[in-house]
């Protein structure tokens, strides 16, 4: 049902994304909580309720307890709960749900959303560790299986070098897109080339460096159709976001705060292989527009989660941005792009922005404010009044086993 009463995005901060082995997650994690708060004109005092999402960093860093408030407590917080979210890549969005769940129950009139990872190690197998722990440990050559038969038809030429198991996961999804709608390689190089383009223009992104689209398509194959430049990184970094009601927006006396119209997160269903129309991130969309009251043709812009190119084209179709089997043609139409129809990851995505995964997805909300407060310089969405995000976590089945989808609206929209 709508939501008669928003909750506010009143402060962001995020950190740039990269490889940074000399820092840890209590100071990314300080700098951007510091970054958020003073852009909302607020004081550790003044949160009533914080939720900190990561995934990896008992495995990483041996912290297996209370991360949140090991981080958080140093910078102030006291007295106020803390909450530890692990939700795979969407634990921060989850984190930030949570945040106005809060809100919308009366319980607070300001809580804060964290996010962060630190995936730079020497210790490539413990990273590995957090990857392949993001599916059933107990059944890792059944989930491949299930996964073979999604997408047979395709034939996978064999690759070698190292990866991310996701990628191999992104690889089935890709193919059976491949085989079900004729999408092709070139297109998701035509995503992941728009992306580079993007992250020319944020300062923030682990990578800036443009692709052609040649050279997507000539870079190291990974799981086909899939190569390097059409993924994302390992990266290091940390995001946030205050949110509020009308009240807490008051007691601020913050300006410029973004509304969420809707925040919604769902599990999946145990859907027919090819019922494409029944994917958890659509299940969720669809929730969201009802909730907003809007439509996807009202939408501007959106970030979505592209841990590689085809993450970008599924979920463009899944937001009924695109007709259902169009997102890789829409792509090369430059419909996707910056100046097109429907910009989409102006960011850079998790193509270039990088995918510390448990500050994915507030970096997604990061980007959003920063478009519909008008703040995005150079890449601007002209008349951004209304922006979508979707952030995928884990793996269930044969999809992701956690989606968040948000709608927000412009200062005064």
């Amino acid at each position: 049902m709508p939501i008669s009463d928003p909750v506010y995005i009143a402060g962001i901060g995020m950190t740039k994304f990269g490889l940074f082995p000399e820092r840890s997650i209590k100071t990314m994690v300080r700098e951007a909580v510091g970054l958020c708060l003073k852009d909302a004109g607020a004081q550790p005092s003044d949160v009533e309720g914080l939720y900190f999402g990561n995934v990896g960093q008992s495995l990483m860093e041996g912290q297996v307890a209370s991360p949140g408030q090991i981080a958080l407590r140093p910078l102030g917080f006291e007295r106020a709960p803390i909450t530890n979210v692990e939700n795979g890549c969407a634990s921060s969005s989850s984190a930030l749900w949570l945040a106005v769940m809060q809100i919308r129950a009366g319980m607070a009139d300001i809580a804060l959303a964290v996010g962060t990872e630190k995936l730079s190690t020497d210790e490539l197998e413990r990273r590995e560790s957090v990857f392949l722990g993001g599916f059933d440990v107990h059944d890792r050559e059944g989930v491949f299986a299930a996964l073979t038969r999604y997408s047979e038809g395709v034939e996978s030429p064999p690759v070698e070098g190292p990866r991310s198991a996701f990628m191999d996961i992104y690889g089935h999804w890709a193919r059976a897109h491949m085989r079900d709608f004729g999408s092709t390689q070139e297109q998701l190089a035509a995503i992941a080339s728009k992306n580079h383009w993007h992250s020319t223009m944020n300062s923030l992104c682990h990578f800036q460096k443009p692709f052609t689209i040649e050279e997507v398509l000539a870079g190291r194959p990974l799981a086909y159709p899939l190569t390097v430049p059409m993924c994302s990184p390992y990266s290091d970094g940390a995001a946030a976001a205050l949110v509020c009601s009308r009240r807490g927006l008051q007691k601020l006396g913050a300006t410029s705060a973004v509304s969420i119209l809707a925040l919604v997160q769902v599990s999946g269903t145990d859907r027919d292989y090819r019922n494409w129309d029944h994917h958890i991130t659509k299940i969720a969309a669809d929730l969201a527009y009802e909730q907003a009251s809007v439509a996807p043709t009202d939408i501007d812009f959106a970030e979505v989660h592209d841990a590689t190119a085809f993450g970008e084209l599924l979920n463009a179709e899944n937001l009924s941005l695109v007709p259902r089997g169009k997102g890789g043609i829409a792509a090369m139409n430059g419909e996707t792009t910056l100046g097109g129809r429907i910009p989409i990851n102006p960011s850079g995505g998790l193509e270039s922005r990088g995918h510390p995964l448990g500050a994915t997805g507030l970096a997604q909300v990061y980007e959003i404010v920063t478009q519909l407060r008008g703040h995005a310089g150079p890449r601007q969405v002209e008349g951004a009044r209304l922006g979508i995000t979707e952030n995928g976590g884990g793996l269930y089945g044969i999809e992701e086993a956690a989606a968040v989808v948000g709608i927000f609206a412009a200062p005064g929209a």
